[in-house]
């Protein structure tokens, strides 16, 4: 079966437009699969006739009774999915033992978000005038201003971004790319860092660096880096469950919602492929209003 998974993953890479995210975790999930099939069987050499529907059932109520997320179990049960229909339109696999098996929809989780006052604070927080100071200050003013994800501003080169026209060029999921607006304090931001940058490359004779986000040895700025930078400032400023990056874009969403926002411009902001994505920040909205609602309507 692992021949069959690499083809597959192969396939992904070349022929479907997924992330690269998606493509490694779809390989990581087929490997569970099969490790888990060697135990049932007895066998280091699973079969694809050994992919059974009551196989990948139990699978399925294993990783529930280790008490693995159901939005993990479903992207699992999705990359069985596509690996089968692979198999079937590829390998001629007679029958899909996949098809038609369904995961509970689970709870949904609204997302964490920083609060308006608490925003102010965190953009307060980078102090100094040094190229890491000034590079934090950009990731959150760009995180918060645009929404954009973790790996898009990992991903970002200093030729994506126009700052004569304020607007930053991502590579978002799928490959897809699309122009995010850039708000003013965003610009201001990003001019102080690429100037500390450039002296600073300067300094270390790699001026052909392409990265936008630099460490301290002047090469791309990685995801774990921006990920502690983004942690360290909000435990400074607010006490979520959260400190990761994703906090900020729903921070970003959340925050355009109760100003007004349209939704299907938060859609395209955000670069959701389809409308039900940005509607779950419909939700905190709601609960907001409805908070205020009962604390000052007198027949609340």
């Amino acid at each position: 079966m692992h021949n069959y998974v690499r083809k597959f993953i192969v396939h992904l890479e070349l022929e479907r437009n997924l992330s690269v995210n998606t493509i490694r975790n779809y390989e990581r999930d087929l490997n569970q699969f099969i490790e888990f099939l060697k135990l049932q069987l007895g066998c280091q050499k699973p079969r694809i006739r050994h992919v059974t529907r009551l196989a990948i059932r139990h699978f399925l109520g294993n990783l529930i009774e280790r008490g693995t997320k159901i939005s993990t179990v479903r992207r699992k049960l999705a990359a069985i999915k596509s690996f089968m229909k692979y198999m079937c339109s590829r390998e001629d696999l007679k029958v899909n033992p996949a098809l038609g098996i369904r995961m509970p929809a689970g709870e949904k989780r609204l997302p964490a978000f920083v609060e308006q006052d608490e925003i102010e604070k965190l953009l307060m927080m980078p102090q100094g005038d040094s190229m890491p100071a000034s590079r934090d200050l950009a990731i959150l003013e760009i995180l918060y201003g645009t929404g954009m994800r973790l790996s898009e501003l990992h991903l970002l080169d200093v030729g994506d971004i126009d700052l004569f026209s304020e607007t930053v060029r991502v590579k978002g999921k799928g490959r897809k790319e699309r122009l995010i607006p850039l708000g003013k304090m965003a610009v201001k931001a990003m001019k102080a860092y690429l100037k500390k940058r450039s002296a600073f490359l300067n300094e270390k004779h790699q001026l052909e660096e392409k990265a936008f986000l630099i460490n301290r040895f002047g090469r791309r700025l990685s995801r774990r880096g921006i990920q502690r930078i983004v942690r360290r400032n909000l435990e400074r400023v607010c006490r979520l469950k959260q400190m990761s990056p994703h906090v900020l874009r729903h921070t970003f969403a959340t925050h355009l919602l109760q100003r007004g926002a349209d939704l299907r411009a938060v859609q395209e902001l955000l670069g959701h492929a389809t409308l039900s994505s940005t509607q779950i920040y419909t939700h905190l909205t709601s609960d907001r209003l409805r908070k205020v609602y009962d604390q000052a309507h007198p027949r609340a």
